[in-house]
């Protein structure tokens, strides 16, 4: 048996979306699956949009995912020669034809002979003369059907009479990309194609086309459930978050969003979802994907990037969270990050995000010069409510004005004792970690603060608990 050679075939539009990750995931899984291989075309018919920035925003997220392609990229606008003249066969061989009529000059047609709006045939027999503004159509067969054994719709028919003489070339003497699909397909010896459910309809076209130049055994094809959000409404770029570069930015690991993409549709049989992309690869089966639409969930992308991140060493989380900590809008000077203090605390901080960009929120106050906004709820709760915050803060600073901040069990043990000898003093509960918290980080909850402390040091840290205590006597 020939192995498999599958194409991933995206438009040059600017960016790549979450559904067309989608696809190119699935075609790369497959590819190595079958020892089969993955080529990257660029469907760039509008030779227009065929710029670097645009070729960019396809390879750049590709590789960012690891999705290595053995062939390509390749460029649909490189063989439009082939394309043209794969055009002229079909018209001297009566497969297609000239059309000069207007999008009106059609509507007006139909209207007049009483027909559904749409292309009926006006120009089949008309002896066209070619020239600017005039098309080629397809003669689309009158009777019969088209049937599309798709390896995860099942089979799928379209009768002949529902598709109109579909246009194969522009006026400008551009090809489309139906005929640009069914050339390069054949040409390129594609064998199988794995692509979005939204081009389930293109296909009785290029088959079409594909018999009609004689091309012989076509494609299988294999069109993945659409993609909808919460609503259950197909994912829209003016609606959803579907940009895979915001992914990026805002800190998702490549390795969590490639195995959140696997589960678009499929899923492995043990029902175990997230596990190394080598497991992905060996158990990945286009029969086991689902055609009903797959629900793109963002919370759900949020629990697998948390439990990759929760898997890194401290030192890769430190190394990939870096751009974020030292980002020129991070919530502290950015001349005050150590990245000392901040791999001794990763493990703390990779138990509690959901992506990199929120790495900084939670070591902030260890960068900052001092603590100058309090978040109000917190203060009210600890300070306001609690019980005797001005006593818990003037033990505290008593009890750790000697100590050297050198030993983190040592701090916890003092600094609950100050909690402890109030409480049986005034015979009700005191807390004296919140008041301590409030007064370091200027909040209510946080990574745990005796390690922390011990790299806040021993000056900054009797600071902060002066100037809180000072702000409550005001």
């Amino acid at each position: 048996m020939t192995a498999p050679r599958v194409r991933f075939a995206p438009a040059p539009t600017g960016y790549l979306h979450v559904g067309s990750a989608r696809s190119a995931l699935f075609n790369w899984l497959y590819a190595r699956h079958t020892g089969g291989t993955f080529v990257l075309r660029v469907e760039d018919t509008d030779e227009a949009k065929t710029t670097q920035e645009f070729v960019d925003a396809i390879t750049e997220p590709l590789t960012w995912l690891g999705l290595d392609w053995d062939e390509g990229p390749l460029f649909q606008s490189a063989h439009r020669d082939r394309h043209v003249a794969a055009v002229q066969q079909l018209v001297a061989e009566g497969k297609a034809y000239y059309c000069d009529l207007s999008r009106d000059e059609i509507d007006q047609k139909a209207a007049d002979a009483g027909l559904p709006s749409g292309y009926h045939g006006w120009s089949r027999d008309r002896d066209v003369e070619d020239g600017p503004g005039v098309v080629v159509r397809f003669r689309a067969p009158d009777e019969g059907h088209t049937v599309v054994d798709d390896l995860i719709r099942g089979r799928v028919e379209f009768a002949h009479d529902t598709i109109e003489d579909f246009v194969i070339r522009r006026g400008d003497g551009s090809p489309v990309f139906l005929i640009a699909n069914a050339v390069d397909d054949h040409d390129m010896g594609i064998t199988h194609v794995i692509r979005g459910e939204d081009l389930l309809n293109t296909t009785p076209k290029v088959l079409l086309l594909w018999h009609a130049l004689g091309f012989g055994e076509p494609p299988t094809y294999a069109h993945l459930p659409l993609l909808v959000n919460e609503q259950r409404k197909k994912l829209s770029k003016r609606r959803d978050d579907v940009a895979l570069a915001d992914y990026v930015a805002r800190g998702y690991l490549p390795e969590a969003m490639r195995n959140a993409l696997a589960l678009l549709g499929w899923g492995p049989k043990d029902e175990v979802e997230i596990r190394p992309i080598e497991e992905i690869i060996e158990m990945f089966d286009l029969a086991d994907v689902n055609k009903a639409p797959a629900f793109f969930d963002p919370k759900k992308l949020d629990h697998i990037n948390a439990e990759y991140i929760k898997a890194m060493t401290p030192m890769a989380f430190v190394e990939a969270a870096e751009p974020w900590l030292t980002a020129d809008d991070a919530p502290y000077p950015v001349a005050n990050y150590d990245r000392v203090v901040a791999l001794a605390l990763a493990e703390d901080v990779q138990q509690r995000v959901a992506n990199l960009a929120e790495a900084p929120a939670w070591l902030d106050w260890l960068f900052l010069d001092s603590i100058d906004d309090y978040d109000e709820k917190s203060w009210t709760k600890a300070m306001v409510k609690g019980t005797v915050p001005d006593r818990v803060l003037d033990d505290i600073a008593a009890a750790l004005a000697d100590d050297d901040f050198t030993d983190r069990d040592r701090l916890e043990t003092t600094v609950m004792a100050v909690g402890t000898a109030l409480s049986e003093e005034l015979d009700t509960r005191v807390m004296s970690q919140a008041p301590l918290r409030v007064a370091l980080t200027g909040r209510g909850a946080g990574i745990p603060l005796w390690e922390a402390m011990t790299h806040l040091g021993r000056d900054v840290c009797l600071s902060r608990i002066a100037a809180a205590r000072a702000r409550l006597d005001v």
